[in-house]
């Protein structure tokens, strides 16, 4: 299963007509997605007409509709059994999980880890190696996060109860190989055969990078850890009965969205494009898979048109006006926030000329931008807006929107999700296409009346670790435009 976390159907559009535009494409050029689209994902959740993360990733493993926050636990809080969970240790495939942000975040955590408040990532990641009622239940997993299987004693952790549990899961849960903060040459030469399994493998403390912002000598993309993960897994099955689940995610198409960065949203789109021609290929090749691609829910609000003044608006939008820009807007406002004595000089030519494109700046925009107290989430926005004005993109919220989503498959059994589904009807498909018992996993995680699951974070204990991380909570308060 693929999911493009935000990635609603004006962001589709978006990045195509963008595509088209830099490429020189005809008008009727398809992306890899257009080619595969078969209907639509109602996206609501059990507490609200616009769900977040959790509760939409959640959807799609248990089946179920549950709580804005709620990772793998259903509306009454208790754990629900998984389609990875079910596949591991019903069918006996083996399984893995590959995202670009922390790999504790929400949609990862849905798949592979049981708390009532997703915000929880410590207890996520000692679930994921495999401390829970089931055991070990991933193979694989490829992203970023390592900060929460690290205590704050090694660099880059965050943990405040001195467990590394890297370590722990290679002495106590048979992990067999175990890499973090390693180079991008430790990751090509991982082998891509059964001898690495399990294999973890996290890129960096918090979420990897943006597109826009990666270095390829130092970390992968996410077609790239796609196609690593799919060798691996095909080829430790190639000779057996059984073969394997993997859930791969675009992460920060999500992110970039909830800052209104339309340039960093378009390269996460078209890498994720990329990833998606990629498992094409490999299903075409391998015609008894599957792929599902689709969104737990669209973010920003995105419209490809804005009204700037009074006046009635022009039908246009400019796409060129993304192609000047080389960096994300959260990276230029770390840069300015860096800087020991702001210049005008420096906000001038190093970031608006240089990396946004930016020649024709107000006076008011100059002004905002030399306030040394404001906060670097509001430059990051600030920044991106600069941009979407000048594009002419629309933004209505930084959070989330209530809007059905994409929904996209290829293989056998696709044409069973042709139309419009609730959200939860994706997890049945792929609960019946794979044969799996997820009431079987459900009662094991339920013996005795567990608690394993509920450990209480208080908002103390969540600035502990979060306090440095990019993070976009659920709750409402948290979600309102910087001007209200």
């Amino acid at each position: 299963m693929m999911i493009s976390d935000g990635l609603g159907p004006a962001s589709v559009s978006f990045a195509r007509t963008y595509y088209q535009f830099v490429n020189n494409k005809p008008y009727d050029y398809q992306l890899p997605l257009d080619t595969i689209h078969v209907g639509q994902s109602r996206t609501r959740s059990s507490s609200t007409l616009v769900t977040d993360s959790a509760a939409g990733a959640t959807a799609f493993s248990c089946n179920q509709k549950t709580y804005n926050g709620a990772v793998g636990v259903g509306p009454d809080k208790s754990p629900c059994g998984t389609v990875l969970e079910s596949a591991k240790h019903v069918q006996g495939m083996l399984t893995g999980l590959v995202a670009t942000s922390r790999i504790t975040h929400a949609t990862p955590a849905s798949f592979s880890a049981h708390v009532v408040d997703r915000d929880n990532e410590n207890l996520i990641a000692i679930q994921q190696i495999g401390e829970n009622p089931l055991g070990r239940s991933i193979d694989l997993m490829f992203g970023g996060g390592y900060c929460h299987f690290l205590p704050k004693s090694e660099n880059g952790g965050c943990r405040s109860d001195s467990r590394h549990l890297l370590n722990e899961a290679q002495t106590k849960h048979q992990w067999k190989t175990v890499l973090y903060n390693q180079s991008r040459e430790d990751f090509d030469k991982l082998p891509t055969d059964e001898t690495v399994l399990p294999v973890i493998s996290l890129f960096s403390s918090d979420h990897m990078p943006y597109e826009i912002d990666r270095d390829p000598k130092m970390e992968p993309s996410l077609s790239e850890m796609s196609k690593k993960a799919l060798d691996i897994l095909y080829n430790a099955t190639e000779n057996k009965e059984k073969g394997f689940f993997l859930m791969i995610e675009g992460s920060r198409i999500d992110m970039a969205a909830h800052s209104n960065d339309a340039a960093t949203h378009v390269h996460e789109i078209l890498e994720y494009q990329n990833t998606i021609e990629l498992v094409k290929k490999y299903v075409e090749e391998h015609p008894d898979t599957i792929m599902i691609s689709t969104s737990d829910h669209e973010t920003g609000g995105l419209s490809l048109a804005r009204q700037i003044s009074k006046k009635y608006p022009e039908y246009l939008w400019y796409p060129d006006v993304l192609t000047k820009v080389k960096s994300s807007t959260d990276n230029l406002a770390k840069m300015i926030k860096s800087q020991k004595a702001l210049t005008q000089e420096y906000i001038t030519n190093t970031i608006l000329k240089d990396r946004l494109g930016i020649n024709d700046t107000t006076q008011g925009e100059m002004k905002e931008l030399l306030k040394t107290t404001t906060t670097t989430k509001h430059i990051t926005q600030y920044l991106a807006d600069m941009v979407s004005i000048r594009a002419q993109l629309g933004w209505a919220t930084h959070g989330h929107s209530g809007v059905d989503v994409n929904l996209y498959a290829y293989g056998q059994g696709a044409e069973y999700l042709i139309g419009s589904h609730e959200n939860v009807q994706v997890g049945e498909f792929i609960t019946k296409a794979l044969d799996l018992n997820l009431t079987e996993i459900t009662t094991k995680l339920n013996h005795k009346n567990p608690s394993f699951h509920l450990t209480d974070l208080t908002d103390k204990g969540k600035l502990e670790y979060n306090e440095d991380l990019e993070h976009y909570h659920y709750l409402p308060s948290h979600l309102k435009h910087v001007n209200l």
